[in-house]
């Protein structure tokens, strides 16, 4: 859980002297052996970084991988989310508090597709076949770096020890990066939170050694992951 080589010389080559040259030095022909020529390296200048652009509301969502289905909240997904959200952990570690219970659930939903619609974010129901959910998986703006995205999660108490977080972030991940147009994902981890800690390290994520973030209530350590650039850009 996380709150939420050098270019080849090209130089002519020297094949052996003509066979004409064979003969009397009177009778040779002169050639003028070219001067050698060689082609600077050619340097790609990086591209400029763009900013992440989230889907339109008539956009859908849907990323398969990972043995997972990440597909977007219905109205009727409500009922099934005081199993995941209302427990110990999720109220410490997230915004998210306990009790946790249907109503909740709607209003929660309700500022999803709020934020949805602004295009502020893209918060995904984590399935393997796309239907009940087992968790969430939510990539939002990040405030303090405009080429980044953040990434939560968050997985139900019954679904744990199934590898489903690590797959889910990086299945979200990698949708950040070709989708939404990310340099960065981010996560914020609230200290002591050693189990979302190893989730971030098995996704391929690493501190940025930034001084943790005080939210007022808990402290929050940066972790980031930087998106594959092509060679030579």
């Amino acid at each position: 859980m996380s709150r939420p080589g050098p270019a080849p010389d090209s130089r002519p080559v020297d094949e052996g002297r003509p066979s004409h040259e064979s003969g009397p030095p009177s009778d040779r022909t002169a050639f003028a052996r070219p001067e050698p020529t060689r082609s600077e390296p050619t340097r790609t200048e990086p591209s400029p970084p763009v900013l992440p652009r989230f889907p339109g509301p008539q956009d859908v969502v849907r990323l398969v991988g990972e043995g997972l289905v990440l597909r977007e909240w219905s109205a009727g997904d409500a009922p099934a989310l005081p199993a995941l959200f209302d427990d110990p952990d999720v109220a410490r570690f997230t915004p998210l508090a306990s009790p946790f219970d249907e109503a909740a659930g709607r209003a929660y939903l309700a500022r999803a597709a709020e934020s949805r619609a602004a295009r502020r974010r893209v918060q995904l129901a984590v399935t393997t076949d796309g239907g009940a959910p087992l968790g969430e998986a939510l990539l939002f703006t990040a405030s303090d770096d405009p080429f980044a995205v953040e990434a939560g999660y968050v997985i139900g108490p019954r679904h744990r020890g199934q590898g489903l977080a690590v797959r889910a972030l990086r299945l979200a991940t990698e949708y950040a990066f070709g989708g939404l147009g990310a340099c960065r994902v981010l996560l914020r981890i609230v200290v002591g939170n050693e189990a979302s800690d190893a989730v971030a390290r098995s996704a391929g994520f690493s501190l940025t050694g930034e001084a943790p973030i005080s939210t007022g209530t808990a402290l929050l350590r940066t972790w980031h992951r930087e998106a594959r650039r092509a060679v030579g850009t």
